[in-house]
């Protein structure tokens, strides 16, 4: 019976084409957006997560200043000092490397090539605290550290725009005013979790770069990395009470430095990420209910059409539920079939906006296939009143209706 109940369905619907699919265009909308905005939603975190997780895991960042910028309207807060580093390397437990770091920004220039970017002078823990692999050449020895020597490692966008056809490996550059000899290439990391490219770099010994580029021994940024043996939040404790005591701050007095911690950066911005998407998400889920009512007010116009029918079938012996189930079969396939045509918009959707986002495509089955049965659940709900409004008509009042 429901096999004949399912093909009678079918036939209703194709036999008004452009009707069924404008009734379930409210369904494909909102199970397209509802799809679409998950899944771009999880793409845009794992993203966020992922380009966290390039800076490092287990990694503090020190920093002079109440927040990334200086805050406020006054004085530059204090640099640290090459003391400081090594303060935190040998007096705070758990703590396997520091890499201090002092940054400038020059144009690095190679035959008729030039290209503005940052410098960034640090030590060799700098690769231990935040392992980035090489594509070729070499890291920076203890004995050219040391010496300050002007030797540099390019990230990949500087290599790109100094070099794009040639090795960069061996070769003799400019940067600023000083000569320096290319010794490595960074392997590419693409863009940063707050926008930058990572890979417009050009990494020298801390040395060389206070020498030559900062005019100064202090330290604007240190890398403090965690062993994983530790609770970074108690080795970032023990970080500030050191550094308040070194930079002689007393009593109440607010800190003129920061900690971050990545995975504090990591998990505040994919919580951000996730209710912003819920958000949107429950936004568009609306249009469900909106295609629910275009159902429901389809099907009653289609019962009040098919009176005479309903009618001829009760008289010839069909029971209600029979006209029931006929009717309700008719809502759930036509809203089925809106969460079908959805999900394909969707992937379109999403296939055209992760291009744009530059974010990795997801495929997330959990989704669709919720999105699937609401819809599903949809035409149930919405479809019943009308079914049982056809299954309760007279059969007598049915044939003498014009």
């Amino acid at each position: 019976m429901f096999g004949t109940t399912l093909v009678l369905a079918l036939r209703s619907i194709a036999r008004h084409k452009l009707r069924s699919f404008l009734t379930t265009l409210g369904i494909i909308i909102g199970v397209a957006a509802v799809v679409t905005m998950v899944t771009l939603g999880k793409a845009t975190t794992a993203a966020v997560q992922k380009s966290i997780a390039s800076l490092g895991t287990n990694i503090l960042q020190v920093r002079p200043g109440q927040g990334f910028g200086r805050g406020g309207g006054g004085p530059r807060p204090p640099d640290f000092k090459r003391e400081d580093v090594i303060a935190i390397r040998e007096q705070i437990a758990g703590v396997k490397a520091v890499a201090a770091q002092a940054q400038s920004t020059a144009t690095a220039i190679y035959e008729g090539a030039n290209w503005s970017t940052t410098i960034n002078g640090t030590t060799g823990d700098y690769f231990q605290v935040q392992p980035w692999p090489l594509a070729e050449g070499r890291y920076f020895t203890g004995p050219e550290e040391a010496a300050g020597k002007a030797v540099c490692i390019l990230g990949n966008t500087v290599k790109t725009n100094l070099y794009p056809k040639g090795e960069a490996v061996g070769t003799r550059m400019r940067i600023g005013n000083i000569s320096c000899d290319v010794i490595g290439v960074l392997s590419t990391r693409g863009q940063a979790g707050f926008g930058g490219d990572q890979d417009d770099v050009v990494i020298m010994p801390l040395k060389a770069v206070q020498r030559r580029f900062t005019g100064s021994t202090d330290v604007r940024l240190m890398l403090v990395g965690v062993d994983d043996a530790y609770q970074t939040s108690a080795v970032q404790s023990s970080i500030e009470d050191l550094l308040r005591e070194r930079r002689k701050i007393t009593g109440t007095k607010t800190d003129d430095f920061n900690i971050f911690d990545t995975k504090q950066i990591s998990d505040t911005l994919t919580s951000s990420t996730t209710l912003l998407t819920g958000i949107v998400t429950a936004v568009a889920a609306i249009s469900l209910i909106v295609g629910g009512i275009g159902i429901m007010n389809i099907m009653l116009v289609s019962v009040t059409e098919r009176t005479r029918e309903i009618g001829i079938r009760l008289a010839i012996g069909a029971v209600a539920r029979e006209v029931l189930l006929q009717f309700l079969v008719e809502a759930i396939a036509l809203s089925c079939l809106g969460g079908l045509i959805g999900l394909v918009v969707a992937q379109l959707a999403v296939l055209g906006l992760v291009g744009v986002m530059k974010v990795d495509w997801m495929f997330e089955p959990q989704i669709n296939i919720v999105a699937f049965v609401i819809s599903a659940v949809i035409g149930v709900v919405f479809g019943y009143f009308p079914a049982r409004r056809a299954a309760a008509l007279n059969p007598i009042d049915a044939l003498r209706h014009e």
